[in-house]
């Protein structure tokens, strides 16, 4: 059976791959987010914080994925849970970093002026320096989502959901007549889904980045 051949036949369930992929690193991405920019926003003022935070979530990148999940395993069993929280682990250090770098990159002078006219610092914060931080901060969730794309394949060790099953089903079966399309499916996919995120991040910042401070 050719290439094409095997994607009429398993269209379906490759789609359902391919949606449970994408969810996946979409929920985490958020998750993700949320906590990568709550880091950097405790830490940013102080140079020793910023140094730890970067430092710590720069450590869980050193541990391989597959060791990761491995370890997660006996304490959360299979499937989504260990797949979420590696996932997540994963992609703070762009978004903590990049958070940190653009709330200390905001000019003094507009924090100074936000002050001058009465704001609080919760004010100073959600209305001039989040929202100037906010290209590096998108760049940070763009590297984080490319990376994430990647390492949720390595989920279906734990039985988790994704492309990663159609990629570790040709690894199991190799020799078979299918292994080799079951291989390249997962891995297209995963490409294909990789480009459609950053499509959509890149329109993101067209709509919410004011033009006079694009990079």
């Amino acid at each position: 059976m050719n290439f094409w051949d095997y994607i009429s036949n398993r269209h379906q369930q490759l789609l359902a791959d391919a949606y449970q992929h994408a969810s996946a690193v979409f929920q985490c991405m958020v998750v993700a987010t949320l906590i990568g920019v709550l880091i950097g926003v405790l830490t940013y003022r102080s140079e020793w914080a910023g140094n730890l935070a970067t430092l710590t979530t720069s450590s869980i990148l050193t541990i391989p994925s597959l060791a990761m999940i491995g370890l997660l395993i006996p304490i959360v069993g299979l499937g989504v849970p260990p797949t979420v929280i590696s996932l997540t682990l994963y992609g703070l250090l762009p978004i903590v970093r990049n958070a940190i770098v653009g709330l200390r990159g905001v000019d003094p002078s507009l924090i100074d002026a936000a002050r001058g006219i009465g704001m609080s610092r919760a004010a100073r914060l959600t209305k001039v320096e989040l929202p100037l931080a906010w290209p590096p901060i998108l760049t940070g969730i763009r590297v984080s989502t490319q990376m994430l794309m990647g390492i949720a394949a390595i989920a279906a060790y734990a039985s988790g959901p994704g492309l990663g099953n159609e990629i570790f089903r040709g690894i199991a079966s190799l020799g078979s007549k299918n292994a080799l399309n079951q291989v390249l499916a997962g891995t297209l996919g995963i490409i294909i889904l990789a480009l459609l995120f950053d499509a959509a991040y890149v329109l993101i910042g067209r709509l919410t980045i004011p033009r006079g401070i694009r990079a």
